[in-house]
């Protein structure tokens, strides 16, 4: 059964789990989630030209290009395990708790100088979007990038099982998704499930091992280290004012660089895509030119000019070590005018109410100014800010501001959708 399935995608290399997204050949898996049921529209798919659809439910069609299978998920996984096997090519697996799009988009810009490489589109990086990636990327490919969420644990090590790295990195191990990990010490058992597949299999580890929670995890383990003064070079930011400027310091001599990111936090983002863009033999001009290059997108480390003010635009997503940085670096700005929009961070648990707190007092500690907004926020018992429960209300009140001429963080959890009040801004 799988072997057919195989045998088909060889052909076209299509497929597709989105009726929208069905072309002829196309290879259509049903699948279920708590809202939709894609054994549903199998017989549409069919009727829109795809080749074969792959279901685990009675669709009341007796037809040879239906196959029914226990789960159409683990079919989707299983199809990506084959054809992964079947590519002789790097692959190099990224996880973290923050920092995980921007590094694998830097590494993959910098590896494009010399690979022709396939990445994980935006933050296809769970359950679903991991094998379609693997079934995207092209036979010519030369070097596979596969980003890697995860919100527990064994979901990482369930990734490697079909994915099967050749080497691998994890961004940071912060508190993020602690509610799913069950605390900090579940982060770091779920995303060094990284390090143990890579060093049972023989596979390389880069590590930025001045971060202690990331050295700790590969103790004993075969390693390519880094970070901001370890090995071939030593970098350092020298600005982010607006955006992050840096400087490196090689055997060859110091220089400076100005990037399209904001804040210095993203340096760690850098060293990644230096190491391994060295480690595989990219000229090292063209790794800096990939990186000067490179201009964030879809509200991740934005720096966006509007009529009166700058925005550093980090609106999708945020946890308390990420959202820590931002506000660090906003502190580090040049403009006196510094103004803080921050959301709630949601998947902490019962720690929830502490991290917010923890997170009030260090803007109070930095004398920053802003408000706060989402419901945890506006639950606290000491929020000296204004604080509002939703971004229509924080909207309203922020075009009464009036504000100009300021430097404007705006950074919150996905849910809270706070890049809708920019237009006020």
């Amino acid at each position: 059964m799988m072997d057919q399935i195989f045998q088909q995608f060889l052909k076209v290399q299509s497929v597709s789990t989105d009726t929208r997204k069905v072309t002829a050949g196309t290879i259509f898996f049903a699948l279920k989630g708590e809202n939709f049921n894609g054994n549903q529209f199998a017989l549409q798919a069919l009727e829109l030209g795809a080749a074969l659809a792959v279901v685990d439910e009675e669709i009341g069609l007796s037809d040879e290009r239906v196959i029914r299978v226990t789960n159409a998920l683990k079919s989707l996984q299983m199809l990506a395990a084959m054809y992964r096997a079947s590519l002789k090519i790097p692959f190099l697996a990224i996880t973290g708790s923050n920092g995980k799009t921007t590094t694998k988009e830097l590494i993959r810009d910098v590896l494009s100088k010399k690979f022709k490489v396939s990445a994980t589109i935006g933050n296809l990086n769970n359950h679903i979007g991991v094998p379609l990636t693997i079934l995207s990327i092209p036979s010519d490919c030369e070097f596979a990038i596969i980003e890697m969420g995860a919100n527990h644990q064994k979901e990482i090590a369930g990734y490697c099982e079909y994915t099967s790295p050749t080497c691998g990195l994890v961004t940071n191990m912060g508190k993020a998704h602690l509610e799913g990990f069950g605390g900090e010490e579940g982060v770091i058992k779920g995303k060094g499930e990284l390090y143990d597949y890579l060093q049972q299999s023989g596979g390389e580890i880069f590590v930025n091992i001045e971060l202690e929670k990331l050295r700790n995890a590969t103790k004993g383990m075969k390693i390519i280290p880094y970070g901001f003064q370890t090995g071939a070079f030593k970098l350092q930011a020298i600005s982010e004012s607006p955006t992050l400027r840096y400087r490196i310091e090689t055997a060859d001599g110091i220089e400076e660089f100005e990037t399209k990111l904001a804040g210095s936090y993203n340096l760690f983002n850098i060293a990644s895509a230096l190491c391994v863009g060295q480690f595989f033999g990219v000229n090292t001009r063209d790794m800096h030119d990939a990186i000067c290059e490179y201009t964030p997108e879809n509200n991740r480390s934005q720096i966006k000019k509007t009529a009166n003010n700058v925005l550093i635009l980090d609106a999708y997503n945020a946890n308390p070590t990420s959202l820590e940085y931002a506000l660090f670096s906003l502190s580090k700005q040049d403009n006196e005018r510094k103004y803080f929009v921050i959301g709630d961070m949601r998947e902490l648990g019962k720690q929830g109410p502490d991290e917010h707190q923890r997170i009030i007092e260090l803007a109070q500690n930095l004398g920053l100014k802003g408000i706060t907004v989402g419901s945890i926020f506006y639950s606290l018992q000491h929020n000296p800010f204004s604080h509002f429960r939703d971004n229509v209300e924080a909207k309203d009140y922020l075009e009464k501001q009036n504000l100009r001429d300021f430097t404007i963080l705006i950074k919150g959890s996905r849910g809270i959708r706070l890049e809708e009040v920019v237009s006020v801004l």
